[in-house]
């Protein structure tokens, strides 16, 4: 268990071993979510992102593509059509 002491301004400071595990850094935002009247928190980033993948699955398949070396050829395409090549 780790413990951090608040400020007078309501800031605190998160334990290393915490923000290590959260994958946190300077200037990252925290997600604070509350459920059954406990609080928990976690990088933004990494939530966001969580669910964007969430909302993606499938649909690579679904337009098509089996593999990821299907994606990048497919993405090559569209580069070298908008650079002109």
């Amino acid at each position: 268990m780790d413990i951090a002491k608040m400020s007078s301004k309501g800031q605190i400071t998160i334990p290393i071993s915490i923000r290590q595990a959260l994958k946190l850094k300077a200037g990252d935002k925290i997600v604070i979510q509350e459920e059954n009247g406990r609080f928990y928190f976690d990088n933004a980033a990494l939530v966001a992102f969580a669910r964007i993948e969430k909302e993606f699955q499938g649909a690579a398949s679904e337009a098509g593509f089996s593999s990821e070396e299907d994606m990048q050829e497919y993405m090559q395409g569209i580069r070298k059509k908008v650079r002109g090549y």
